[in-house]
Parts: structure tokens; C-alpha cells; sequence
């Protein structure tokens, strides 16, 4: 079956849940430390009635009814063994603008660059390409995401202040196997090698 581009924010939680590897490129235009490197990353979808979806839409006095589900995505070091905090999740709620689902806010409990409750303005283009602008206090963000396959996606943000871009940076994601994903490969490769050839 083909790759289908997601295009609406749902699919596109969908299409990302699982843990995926990073490797992150970070460009700052001061004297910041390089701040590039390699994290996984877990996302995990979330229904429209989840306590979390329900309790951030009203925090940003959004009708919960209005709300199509979430996610929520964790970050750790790619060879930290332990999980990751949940407490420390960052979730997304999608609020579309129509019944396309092709634009819409997204909802945050925190924000990527200020650690704070945010509403973002979100749109698929007609290359499947998702953008993200993002207005905080003090900064302002835009992120550009798409899928390659199912399995590699791009990030792309910047981050202007108020005295112009601060920093650019650039993610490749592949998807992680998991174990047991791993063992069912294992499994049907010996299946194939015993069995008769046609």
C-alpha cells in the first residue's frame, strides 16, 4: 500500500506515535553554546476525552467539545534507559477551524521555546508540509514539518526575537523498532528461509 500523506492534524498525531530517534542541527546567531545532538523522542495520541485535552482546553477557555483529540510527546538522551517523565510531557490538543481539518490552533500546556501555556496557528499545505506559527511573550516561533516515509520525517523551526531570527534548526526523525516489532521480523525472516522456494 502507498505512503499517504497526512493532512490533517489527527492523522499526522497518528502517523507520528510511536518513539523516534532525532538527530538535531542547531544554528544560533549569538555566541550561545551548540546546542545540536541526539534525543529520542515518544509520542503518544490522545482522545478527545482525555482529563489532559479536556483540562488544557479549559485553561485556554476553548469549549472542550471542539477539541478532536491530542497528543502528547516526551523527550529523553538517546542512551537514557530509563523512561521518560510524563509529568514532564509536553500535550497537544488540536482544535481545527472547519470540518476539513486542514487548519486550525494547537492547543499547548507548554511551549517549545517559553515554558508556557500557548495557542499556536496551524496549516497543511498542499505538499502535505505542516507549519506551525507560534507567538509567545517574548519570541516568536514557526516549525515546518513533513513525512519523507512513514518511518522519516523533517522538522525544520526558527525563533525570532524581537531583534530578528535567534537561532534555526534542523531535525531528521527516524522511527524506532520495538522489540517486539524487532521479534516479528526475526520471526518471519525464518519463516521465508525454510520456506520452499516456488
Amino acid at each position: 500500500m502507498p505512503f499517504s500523506v497526512p493532512t490533517t492534524m489527527m492523522n499526522f498525531f497518528r502517523q507520528s506515535e510511536g518513539v523516534w530517534y532525532t538527530q538535531r542541527t542547531v544554528h544560533h546567531f549569538d555566541t550561545v553554546a551548540d546546542e545540536s545532538g541526539e534525543s529520542n523522542l515518544h509520542i503518544t495520541v490522545l482522545s478527545s476525552e482525555d482529563p489532559r485535552v479536556q483540562r488544557i482546553c479549559e485553561q485556554q477557555g476553548i469549549d472542550p467539545a471542539l477539541a478532536k483529540g491530542g497528543a502528547s510527546f516526551m523527550w529523553q538522551a538517546n542512551h537514557d534507559e530509563q523512561a521518560p517523565n510524563p509529568d514532564q510531557a509536553a500535550i497537544l490538543v488540536d482544535v481545527p477551524v472547519d470540518a476539513s481539518g486542514q487548519a486550525g490552533r494547537l492547543l499547548r500546556n507548554q511551549g517549545y521555546v517559553e515554558k508556557i501555556p500557548v495557542v499556536s496557528r496551524y496549516w497543511f499545505g498542499q505538499d502535505g508540509i505542516l507549519t506551525i506559527d507560534t507567538d509567545y511573550d517574548q519570541n516568536q516561533g514557526q516549525e515546518r514539518c513533513w513525512f519523507i516515509t512513514e518511518d522519516f520525517r523533517v522538522r525544520v523551526s526558527t525563533v525570532r526575537m524581537l531583534n530578528g531570527v535567534y537561532l534555526m534548526t534542523y531535525c531528521s526523525e527516524r522511527r524506532c523498532i520495538t522489540p517486539l516489532q524487532m521479534t516479528e521480523l526475526l520471526q518471519n525472516n525464518q519463516l521465508r528461509a525454510i520456506a520452499p522456494s516456488a
